[in-house]
């Protein structure tokens, strides 16, 4: 197992370098101009002083390698500086928000715990809901209890999370006002009565998210847990008297969690990067909202810059998942 995690990690190496480059080029290349709001009336001569304040006359590939160059060895240079208090960043050039004029390592670490707060705790909820859910649907195949489930997966699933956050915002928060329809970034829980405000606020949009993430999960859980079912070792674990209890929790769920835990690791990435519809409709300020913000002022470092961390978490969550089944079912060896 050690060995294999140190040649994924090496393979992961020219995979992110690779991907790195085609997500800088796509934006870089996008139509837009980091000046398209700046008046006509400007001067040639102002506007290209302006690029040159922002890095963006120089060539391509120069800003591509200064932006790398920045990703994996600067900017983690100043998170040591700031965990250590040491200073061996020196003061290097960091990548800078083209909108704000702030480090966008910085704007992530403000909005970061907001998406935590609101799409961490969704997805949670997603997967304690969904597993019970998928196993016994699973189990009680055809029953009243695997049509409601396989309805309330279909329905969950299909209906984008636009939609359902409009419509609970409308029935909830306009009709009934039970809930606030915008969340408050600024709140700091304090008290009994500000963790009442937060979970109010948050009801609403980790409701859309769970159930979204539920529907997908448990329908995964379901058929493999169905295709468990039906093995040899299963027979042959309740002819030998084994409870029913026992032969499901034991032998068919961890069996069963291998092609889950794929669907649950390459969800976790979306923990950290944000349901972007959803927090342009219940106005959260988290890292979805600030891709959005970016993209629409040609905020190229940001866009880049956020778009690619994403890709790393995939990368690794994908790592983490081989990793887990090896520990899952011990017939996996990565030799």
């Amino acid at each position: 197992m050690l060995s294999f995690t140190i040649r994924r990690l090496l393979a992961a190496i020219p995979t992110l370098l690779l991907i790195s480059l085609v997500i800088f080029l796509l934006v870089d290349l996008a139509p837009g101009s980091p000046l398209s709001d700046i008046p006509l009336t400007v001067p040639p001569e102002v506007r290209q002083k302006m690029l040159a304040a922002m890095g963006a006359d120089q060539p391509v590939m120069v800003r591509y390698f200064l932006w790398l160059k920045q990703f994996f060895w600067i900017e983690p240079l100043y998170g040591i500086d700031a965990l250590l208090g040491t200073d061996f960043a020196q003061g290097a050039q960091r990548i800078i928000s083209w909108q704000s004029r702030v480090p966008v390592f910085q704007i992530i670490g403000e909005r970061l715990p907001q998406t935590l707060t609101v799409v961490g705790t969704a997805y949670l909820i997603g997967v304690l809901i969904a597993l019970p859910i998928g196993i016994y649907s699973a189990y009680r195949q055809y029953s009243w209890f695997d049509q409601a489930g396989t309805f309330f997966a279909m329905a969950g699933f299909s209906v984008p999370t636009f939609f359902t956050g409009n419509i609970l915002i409308l029935i909830f928060a306009v009709n009934l006002g039970w809930f606030p329809t915008i969340y408050d970034t600024n709140l700091t829980v304090t008290d009994w009565e500000s963790l009442k405000q937060m979970l109010l606020q948050m009801a609403l949009p980790v409701t859309v998210l769970a159930l979204f993430n539920a529907a997908e999960i448990s329908r995964y859980t379901r058929s493999s847990v169905l295709e468990n079912l039906g093995q040899d070792y299963v027979r042959t674990a309740r002819a030998k008297g084994m409870g029913e209890g026992k032969v499901v929790m034991k032998h068919v769920l961890r069996n069963s969690l291998i092609p889950v835990v794929t669907v649950i690791a390459l969800g976790l990435p979306t923990v950290f990067g944000g349901a972007i519809v959803t927090e342009q409709i219940f106005k959260i300020n988290g890292i979805g909202a600030a891709l959005i913000g970016a993209i629409n002022v040609s905020d190229l470092p940001t866009v880049q810059t956020v778009t690619f961390i994403f890709a790393v978490l995939i990368v690794m969550f994908n790592l983490i998942a081989d990793i887990l089944y090896g520990i899952l079912d011990p017939r996996i060896r990565y030799d």
